[in-house]
């Protein structure tokens, strides 16, 4: 029945069809080799894992963790287009609410909701569910800086120097709680995204130079009077020398390098690989899940996942060099820091070129809350893209319902 029959005959007119109000719903323009890029690591991930989590006797059949990581997968993804739809006015407007929740969180985690994990209480516990508040601390750091560095200014591009002491006071909250968890290699994270923001908004170049000296003398002092957790400082020590305690704290990076190196060129095949099916490797589908793909997919496969997270790298560095607002520009910054700083500690500590910390692969460890930040993150970055290709094809009058 037409709709012209319908409105004449006093009936309702027709539902429009689900392709019609899907199509409504999704961002008008959407990064498709982001997109894509950032899927197939995932999906990439989800066989490693795969692998990774198999039984000793290397039956090949599905495993809960690979179905949940695809799980994470399919909750993370509608999560992602619909930050991609948002207007730069809603960003700024859901910035202080999610801040104030996630300072909560983190706040959680210090009570008696938080479980400790590998010597660190960064976790809340409802029942089967875990939730890791320092993954989202990373989302809202980065759009609370960006708001408060990135206020439009007619006059000069450079932030002044209240908005850059507020900005630190900002970044001081959730750095100092995740410290207290301890989680050296969270804080480590954040502090990055934030000096990346602060350098990038075009503040003097004293403002960082002076935070990286503070860093370092507060590192040192740390070390000096002994602060540091014994795990920590053990780490530290088998990151210096593997093979002082190859047993001990220097048995995870032993154990990923004989991963990597067995691999050769075209590597053992998937669900093959001696280090991986035999569980030498610990945390091997979480914090080494690169040994795996070293191993099993070989020189060339762990090249190959390389070279994805870099498209994703560059996708996001090429969305912030075509923002013309600093709001944007410097979302994107942040969101680029924290994958490359993830990236260069992950892929090194299992190469043994930096310290264990614990940190995820973006987009192919297993973790539901690193996939749902993660996915997030993409999802602001598009929505940065989705601004630019609008003003620079603005829609004609009237188009819009």
């Amino acid at each position: 029945m037409s709709l012209r029959f319908a409105q004449a005959m006093r009936l309702p007119a027709p539902l429009p069809h689900v392709s019609q109000v899907a199509a409504r719903m999704l961002p008008r323009h959407l990064d498709g080799v982001l997109l894509g890029a950032a899927v197939t690591l995932s999906m990439v991930g989800a066989l490693l894992v795969w692998s990774a989590t198999l039984p000793p006797t290397g039956h090949a059949g599905p495993t809960v963790y690979a179905w949940r990581h695809l799980g994470h997968l399919l909750l993370a993804l509608p999560l992602c287009l619909a930050l991609a739809s948002l207007t730069r006015r809603a960003l700024r407007a859901y910035t202080p609410v999610l801040f104030v929740a996630v300072t909560v969180a983190l706040l959680l985690v210090l009570g008696p909701l938080g479980e400790t994990v590998n010597g660190s209480r960064s976790w809340i516990a409802l029942g089967d569910l875990r939730v890791q508040p320092a993954e989202t601390a990373k989302i809202a750091l980065i759009l609370a800086v960006a708001a408060v560095l990135g206020r439009p200014r007619p006059r000069t591009p450079r932030p002044p120097a209240s908005d850059v002491l507020i900005s630190l006071g900002v970044a001081a909250v959730p750095i100092g709680l995740i410290l207290l968890q301890p989680d050296l290699g969270s804080a480590l994270v954040l502090t990055a995204i934030y000096l990346a923001l602060l350098a990038c908004s075009g503040a003097p170049l004293r403002w960082p130079l002076a935070l990286l000296g503070c860093g370092a003398f507060t590192g040192l002092a740390v070390w000096q009077l002994g602060l540091l957790k014994d795990y920590q400082v053990a780490r530290f020590t088998a990151f210096l020398d593997p093979h002082a305690d190859p047993l001990g704290a220097g048995y995870n990076v032993n154990q990923a390098l004989i991963a990597v190196g067995s691999g050769g060129l075209s590597g053992s095949g998937l669900f093959h690989g001696g280090q991986t099916s035999g569980k030498f490797v610990p945390e091997q589908h979480t914090d080494f899940v690169f040994s795996v793909a070293a191993e099993e997919l070989g020189f060339a496969g762990g090249c190959a996942v390389i070279v994805l997270l870099g498209v994703v790298l560059l996708r996001i560095l090429r969305v912030a060099s075509r923002c013309d607002e600093v709001h944007g520009r410097l979302v994107c910054i942040g969101v680029a820091a924290w994958f490359c700083v993830q990236v260069f500690v992950n892929i090194g500590m299992t190469l043994g070129l930096t310290p264990v910390t614990g940190l995820p692969l973006p987009f192919v460890s297993y973790g539901g809350s690193a996939a749902v930040a993660n996915f997030a993150a993409l999802g602001l970055v598009m929505a940065v893209h989705a601004h630019n290709e609008e003003r620079r094809s603005p829609e004609p009058a009237g188009t819009r319902g």
